[in-house]
């Protein structure tokens, strides 16, 4: 009514549609922070990339996975550390059982953040940066907030694939 443009979504299902002329290095940077940044413990996490074509998101997966991999994860009195630990035992394994549902469904597991140890905090609830990629709409992964550091790669053909994906999510 007032003219503004939104994308309002509820349950923290929120997404990024990278079109294929964005710059992948720009868009990469950006998920690092959206999605990894807190841990993913953040109502604003972004936890779904959806790359329109195959030509963006096999890029936009090559550009992300060493970004993961190299996550620096730490203690929060570490301030060169990225990321922290999950609020509780409780939560992570909540996370952990979410990527091995991934795994189990069928989505690609690009980078497993599962089995993840910090020397000097071998009790602390850390999971590493995990990135799935070809994941659908009908995995529990997709469909139910993980809220932890999980990104989710949806492939989409075009722009209103994608757009129909965002709106026709729960």
């Amino acid at each position: 009514k007032a003219g503004k443009r939104v994308q309002a979504l509820g349950g923290a299902k929120n997404h990024m549609v990278i079109l294929p002329d964005a710059d992948l290095d720009q868009v990469a940077d950006a998920l690092m922070g959206a999605g990894y940044g807190s841990a993913g413990e953040r109502c604003m996490a972004i936890s779904v990339a959806v790359p329109v074509g195959k030509e963006t998101a096999d890029a936009l997966v090559a550009k992300l996975k060493p970004r993961v991999e190299s996550l620096k994860i730490g203690p929060a009195t570490d301030k060169d550390a990225e990321m922290g630990p999950v609020v509780t035992k409780m939560h992570r394994d909540k996370i952990l059982g979410y990527i091995d549902s991934g795994v189990e469904q069928g989505a690609e597991l690009v980078v497993d953040g599962r089995g993840f140890t910090l020397q000097g905090y071998e009790g602390g609830y850390y999971v590493g940066g995990t990135l799935f990629d070809n994941v659908t709409p009908d995995m529990t992964i997709y469909k139910e907030e993980i809220f932890g550091p999980v990104l989710s790669v949806v492939r989409a053909n075009d722009y209103a694939s994608a757009v129909k994906l965002i709106n026709d999510h729960e």
